[in-house]
């Protein structure tokens, strides 16, 4: 069991062959591309088109399977498992984890796309007549699809997974933790390296493609407020800023640079979303903007069906080079995004992860592309504006900015546009860095993050991608390379829900078991076990019960079992900055999970309302595979802890029985011994 080596060999190292292998992807990528920069564009062109001719049908079928699963498991019985262990509770406030959600997930996409896709889905819609009501009507409704439940139904599959996988059952914070139920013990081997450099190779891409889309309209805010040339020399310039800005940032790590820079985004784009908002004609949008939505909703299943296999070739072209782009576009990105999820969400239930997962960002960018995607639509129809219409189609990075001259203030609107494309690009960069870091990484903790310099070293990379692709082509490029590198990495989301699963299966028939079989109360005189309820134990008295009930009792019961056939051990583990042991039963059963009990020593502060000559007690926690069980040792007899073992040791068989057919079950690892939320360290 990983989490009982000695302290001197928890080390964080690297994980040579994953590293090693999408480093020289990457790197094969690089040189062929810069050297045949047009041969290159013209291949990424010929794979896109492959791919949609061929696989389009397929992404649209699998977008819509991954999110209903996703649905199904959040409102199903499993829905209330924690991702991590059943004591754990939320490290992030609601609010910042709404930001980071925001941040990560959508950035500085948003302001590329929310302008110039429902005006260009007005003038150039897929099936119904350009510039005409309906084409009015379906264009920001169109452009929810792209951007609302299907793609973010793909983000909360993969974060749910890790996130479960790797807090609940202690394995690595990475994909091939996923498929720990289809394949055991062999995610370790080639198998799960070549998970991993697939995830590691498409999450560069897909990180790569909204940096180029983001250095693109960054380039051209800057030109507009301070004349600065767009050329590609440009934003090479500015990659390598942001790239060195994204550093800084993901070396503070998660809860200091990208926590901050992520709620200072938001606040910054919520006050720019209010400002179009009032200054526009406010009523209308937001008639607008309940349209919008019902429509959404009431034609999301058709629309996820909808080929345009009768609308002929220019719709197909569209398709193309519009929902397969996109589809291919999330799908890239969801390792990155699903690993960020599963970082930021420890404690959190499943179905309270699938709900804020997939509401907040629906609503925000509901709102958000309603208001400005009608604002555009308003100039272009209305208003005659036919610059906005030809830069939608042609040079989409700057329509927000040609939106915004046609509102007050736009000095400060314009100002607040280019810092918002800035610090998304930032928290792009760093918390792609981070995750590629931790993918190419063997964490001792999986609480913990990579080395810094192995995030230095990521952020440099996506910064050398990003301008490889826009030396091949620009945007072109962009969408050719994520579409295509998409593919291979579906197969394995398939794979990863089965396997996810497999997994809440078996959890659910331990659940079960647990409820038929009733635990054994310690038994001796009420007036003992009133005193256990009110004990404030000091260390002295928890080492006492160590020393003369639990140590013997743990000891006792694994020689009963060895002398029975079974394969039994206790061992003790010091931990850090804390005196006193950490004993741990595990029982292995061929074929089938162990049965593992543990006893954990925290230190807790006081309640008020109990009397104590300290202000810190001793509790001494039990601790089973699935984490914490809320039940104190301190005061137990020999008899009574052993009675206790027993009734989670008979549980654990029952388990087995229900959920294998006689305890043939593969064995999960465990989420054992950490401490409780209020535990201080001793």
């Amino acid at each position: 069991m990983a989490q009982n080596l000695p302290l001197n060999e928890r080390r964080d190292r690297l994980n040579t062959v994953v590293f090693h292998g999408s480093v020289a992807g990457i790197l094969v990528f690089l040189v062929l591309t810069m050297t045949f920069t047009e041969q290159a564009g013209a291949f990424f062109d010929a794979g896109l088109a492959w791919v949609s001719e061929t696989f389009g049908w397929y992404y649209m079928l699998a977008v819509l399977i991954y999110l209903v699963f996703v649905i199904a498991i959040g409102l199903s019985r499993f829905g209330s498992i924690r991702l991590g262990p059943d004591h754990s509770r939320p490290e992030f406030s609601t609010l910042s984890w709404a930001a980071m959600l925001f941040a990560a997930g959508i950035g500085i996409d948003l302001l590329f796309f929310s302008v110039a896709e429902p005006v260009a889905h007005y003038l150039m819609p897929p099936e119904a007549t350009p510039e005409s009501q309906e084409a009015m009507r379906a264009a920001v409704v169109q452009t929810f699809m792209h951007w609302g439940l299907s793609g973010w139904g793909l983000y909360v599959l993969m974060g749910m997974a890790l996130a479960y996988f790797s807090y609940r059952h202690r394995l690595p914070l990475a994909i091939r933790s996923a498929l720990y139920p289809l394949l055991g013990k062999r995610i370790h081997g080639p198998i799960g390296n070549a998970v991993d450099i697939t995830a590691v190779i498409s999450t560069v891409f897909g990180i790569a493609t909204s940096l180029g889309i983001g250095v693109m309209q960054l380039n051209y805010g800057l030109a507009y407020m301070f004349d600065v040339p767009e050329s590609l020399s440009v934003q090479v310039i500015l990659i390598a800023l942001v790239v060195v800005l994204a550093t800084i940032s993901v070396v503070s790590g998660v809860e200091k640079g990208i926590r901050r820079l992520s709620e200072f985004n938001m606040l910054l784009a919520l006050a720019l979303l209010l400002f179009v908002l009032f200054q526009g004609h406010t009523l209308q949008l937001l008639d607008m903007a309940v349209n919008n939505a019902g429509d959404y909703l009431s034609s999301f299943v058709a629309m996820s069906f909808n080929t345009y296999a009768f609308a002929g070739e220019e719709a197909n072209e569209w398709k193309m080079w519009w929902t397969i782009f996109f589809w291919g576009w999330w799908i890239a990105w969801t390792p990155f995004v699903g690993l960020f999820l599963a970082r930021i969400s420890r404690g959190r239930t499943i179905r309270q992860f699938v709900a804020g997962a997939l509401g907040i960002p629906l609503a925000f960018m509901m709102v958000w592309m309603s208001v400005f995607g009608n604002s555009g639509i308003e100039l272009v129809a209305n208003q005659g504006i036919a610059e906005l219409g030809e830069q939608a189609l042609n040079t989409p990075q700057t329509t927000m900015y040609t939106l915004l001259e046609y509102y007050p203030w736009v000095g400060i609107t314009a100002a607040v546009v280019t810092v918002l494309g800035i610090v998304f690009f930032i928290t792009s960069a760093d918390s792609g860095a981070l995750v590629l870091a931790n993918f190419t990484s063997i964490l001792s903790d999986v609480n913990h993050d990579a080395p810094i310099k192995l995030r230095i070293f990521w952020s440099a990379v996506i910064g050398l991608v990003t301008v490889a692709l826009l030396m091949a082509g620009g945007l072109a490029a962009l969408q050719s390379a994520v579409v295509i590198t998409a593919l291979p990495f579906s197969l394995v989301i398939f794979a990863i829900m089965l396997g996810m699963y497999r997994a809440l299966k078996l959890e659910g028939s331990k659940a079960e078991a647990r409820r038929h079989i009733a635990g054994t109360a310690p038994g001796g005189d009420w007036r003992e076990r009133l005193d256990r309820a009110l004990d404030t134990s000091n260390r002295a008295g928890a080492a006492a019960t160590i020393e003369h009930a639990i140590r013997p009792a743990l000891t006792q019961f694994a020689q009963e079992l060895e002398s029975r056939g079974q394969e039994a051990n206790v061992s003790e583990e010091q931990i850090e900055g804390e005196s006193l042991p950490r004993l741990t039963l595990q029982v292995d059963l061929e074929n089938a999970a162990s049965f593992v009990y543990q006893i954990c020593p925290h230190r807790m502060r006081t309640p008020s309302f109990l009397p104590a000559d300290d202000d810190y007690y001793v509790r001494l926690d039990v601790y089973l595979a699935e984490g914490g069980q809320e039940k104190d040792l301190n005061g137990f007899t020999r008899g009574q802890v052993i009675a206790d073992v027993l009734s989670e040791y008979e549980r654990h068989l029952h388990f087995l029985a229900l959920a294998g057919q006689g305890g043939s079950v593969q064995a999960m690892p465990g989420a054992v011994g950490e401490p409780p939320a209020d535990a201080s360290p001793a």
